[in-house]
């Protein structure tokens, strides 16, 4: 078995920043820290995103994934440790500087994030238009067009959010997200409040740009069942720190109860000693009757 080659650092440049070489991943986290004010919500954690492969990040609810992915791109940035992008430290970029970095992710919404008064053709267009000149029309005509095909919607280009389903309303916001050809697609609960065949449709389609277009994936998600199939890697965060790292087979078997207790859906005994507790009845019951209209 070959043996694993040693990261190397590069020594820090002075005129361009520090540097890290890309054998180290596409993204790096460096000892990431972010509080709000006394509330620590990641606690010095250290993460390499492999390039081309699906990283998804689990976790309860308050856990830090939806703050840990928008440090990603910097929508938030950190109270303390670095951010590095293709071997680039931009943790300390000004906004003008991060807005050409970030013109290569793409971001799905939890919630889609459509604009209502703007159809799906400019919903699509709308990352394009805000930063390039747009010289020939009809070259975006046929740019839409080709991304709605990816996400099976071709022929919706007039159609405008109200007219959509929520799964066709979440397939739309993913053309969108791929409009700019991204090399990585962040994902924040992609398949929340879709039914089971919607979900699986997003899985498909999240599986399908990694493997058509190449892109980096980075999932946050409570669906195991979305987890176990898309995932390369499953990074589970817990306290603000990660507690599991690795395959689906990993974290199935990973020994950690929390870990446990998360993938199965379990409530822990304390919490269910306080849910089946007797709690306190009151003799005197409301009725419709007893309010003034």
């Amino acid at each position: 078995m070959a043996r694993r080659k040693k990261r190397k650092v590069k020594k820090e440049d002075e005129n361009s920043g520090s540097s890290i070489s890309d054998g180290d991943g596409i993204i790096v986290l460096k000892d990431l820290t972010k509080k709000f004010s006394d509330n620590v919500v990641l606690d010095n954690i250290s993460l390499t995103v492999e390039k081309g492969k699906t990283t998804v990040i689990i976790g309860p609810s308050g856990c830090g994934k939806t703050v840990l992915i928008k440090h990603l791109i910097l929508l938030l940035r950190p109270s303390s440790g670095e951010v590095y992008f293709k071997g680039r430290r931009i943790d300390n970029m000004n906004e003008i500087e991060l807005n050409k970095i970030r013109i290569r992710f793409g971001f799905l919404f939890q919630g889609g994030a459509l604009f209502d008064s703007l159809s799906v053709a400019d919903n699509i267009t709308f990352p394009i238009r805000q930063h390039f000149k747009i010289k020939h029309w009809n070259q975006y005509d046929e740019l839409v067009k080709n991304k709605l095909s990816m996400v099976g919607l071709e022929g919706f280009q007039s159609f405008y959010p109200s007219n959509l389903s929520g799964g066709q309303r979440k397939r739309v916001a993913l053309a969108r997200a791929i409009a700019l050809n991204p090399e990585v697609i962040l994902y924040d609960e992609p398949t929340t409040g879709l039914d089971p065949i919607r979900s699986d449709v997003i899985n498909e389609l999240i599986l399908k740009l990694q493997r058509e277009l190449g892109v980096t994936s980075v999932v946050v998600t409570h669906d195991m069942t979305s987890a176990y199939k898309i995932a390369d890697r499953i990074i589970m965060l817990h306290n603000g720190k990660i507690i599991a790292d690795g395959d689906d087979k990993h974290i199935r078997n990973h020994p950690h109860p929390v870990v446990q207790q998360f993938i199965h859906g379990q409530v822990n005994e304390d919490d269910l000693a306080v849910l089946r507790a007797s709690g306190t009845i009151f003799q005197t019951q409301f009725l419709p009757d007893d309010f003034e209209e």
